[in-house]
């Protein structure tokens, strides 16, 4: 045996030990130093997506929000445009179909400038009713976009049937509630007066008798969509008819010119009748409904 293998070994001293642990301490330093910067490298680099992605976003959003605009602005001169020349043809055509307006009644004008400004309101008006098929499909192409999938199937199958009721309860308006208003009111006014009608005053009360009762008979259109979106269903129709009678007689005794029990049930029957149609086509939507979802439940 060598008597100096022993000797041979490495043997550390203490100071040997310490330095080793030193330089242990700081590879590790080192280590935790890269791991922690490659960390942070990682958190920055994911917090640089992150908002890139918020920008993105953001410009998608102004992208789409401006494009919208854009197409507003485009259906917007589009309408003006199709009611200015309505308006056009109707004023340069006024003297042709005017006698059918005022029904061979004789009107006074009480100044130079009521004669422009009664031009001017029954142009409006018909232009107005002439151009709003055009202007209803212009604002449907704006909002479609922006509308759920039963809203989208209801109002593109139920618009025309929209402007139908509108042309049916205008028409019922001027060919039965508004000659029997008219010679109601001045038959009365003729027992102790002269009566003159002026051509403004006549224009109004055109507009009072015909354009609320088009509106009016929207009715069941309106109850539709309710039910389709889910906010109105046939049992709430059904609990408060009672109430909805007495507030559509308040509202015929307002809308009807002139006073005569009469004339206001001409306009209570057509809306107590709007109101039953309402509540039997909310029934019918319900039934579909009910049945898609037995179906799927089949499905499923």
């Amino acid at each position: 045996m060598d008597p100096y293998e022993e000797n041979a070994k490495k043997v550390l001293s203490p100071l040997d030990m310490n330095s080793k642990e030193e330089i242990e301490g700081t590879v590790g330093e080192e280590l935790s130093l890269e791991s922690g910067n490659a960390e942070i490298n990682s958190r920055s680099h994911t917090l640089d997506e992150q908002e890139n992605k918020e920008e993105n976003s953001l410009v998608e959003k102004s992208a789409a929000f401006v494009e919208h605009l854009a197409d507003l602005r485009k259906q917007l001169i589009k309408g003006i445009v199709i009611f200015i020349s309505f308006f056009i043809i109707v004023l340069s055509t006024v003297n042709y179909w005017l006698p059918y307006v005022t029904r061979g009644h004789k009107l006074v004008i009480l100044g130079p400038l009521e004669v422009i400004k009664f031009y001017m309101s029954i142009s409006t008006t018909l232009a107005l009713g002439l151009s709003l098929p055009f202007l209803m499909h212009f604002i449907w192409t704006f909002i479609k976009p922006g509308l759920k999938e039963n809203e989208k199937g209801f109002l593109g199958l139920y618009s025309p049937v929209m402007l139908v009721l509108f042309v049916v309860g205008v028409a019922f308006g001027y060919f039965i509630l508004h000659p029997l208003s008219y010679d109601f009111l001045v038959g009365i006014g003729k027992s102790n007066f002269n009566v003159m009608i002026s051509a403004s005053q006549y224009m109004s009360f055109l507009v009072m008798t015909t354009i609320p009762i088009g509106l009016m008979f929207e009715l069941p259109i309106i109850a539709m969509f309710l039910s389709t979106i889910g906010v109105l269903s046939s049992v709430t129709i059904k609990n408060i008819r009672k109430w909805a009678y007495v507030i559509m007689a308040v509202v015929s005794a307002v809308i009807t010119p002139s006073p005569d029990f009469f004339s206001q049930i001409i306009l209570l029957i057509p809306m107590i009748l709007l109101y039953e149609i309402s509540v039997l086509f909310v029934k019918r939507i319900e039934q579909k409904q009910a049945g898609k979802m037995q179906e799927k439940s089949a499905n499923a």
